[in-house]
């Protein structure tokens, strides 16, 4: 080779740039096509859910289920609204809207819960 030649020119290319490039898959793909990250995604919801479920179990056990302990300790039967006594319009009449408030909660929060999630599973 002669002084005031140059060298040949060589090419040089790294093997990522011949490879077809990878697309990112949506949340929604994880899901469907149930990978590891998508069991997360799925774990993370019903952990949510079940959390929430065990709160409302929790108030209804301290609401509903501490009336027996509530007639025990006290003497309610003694107190009459009308010919009724106050234990029977507790069981009868109050309890009814305290689980309807609760079931209530309840779907409120679920609804919140799977909105959130979906929010999530739908975004870009």
């Amino acid at each position: 080779m002669a002084p005031d030649e140059a060298p040949a020119r060589v090419r040089i290319t790294s093997p990522h740039t011949t490879a077809r490039p990878r697309r990112r898959r949506t949340v929604e793909q994880e899901i469907d096509e149930e990978t590891a990250i998508g069991e997360v995604y799925m774990r993370s919801l019903v952990r949510s859910q079940l959390r929430l479920a065990l709160a409302v179990a929790a108030a209804l056990v301290i609401l509903v289920g501490s009336l027996p302990l509530l007639f025990l300790l006290t003497d309610l039967d003694a107190v009459r609204i009308g010919p009724v006594p106050l234990t029977w319009w507790l069981l009868g009449v109050v309890v009814y809207p305290v689980l309807f408030g609760v079931g209530w909660v309840f779907v409120r929060a679920s609804e919140r819960n799977e909105r959130a999630f979906s929010d999530l599973v739908q975004r870009p």
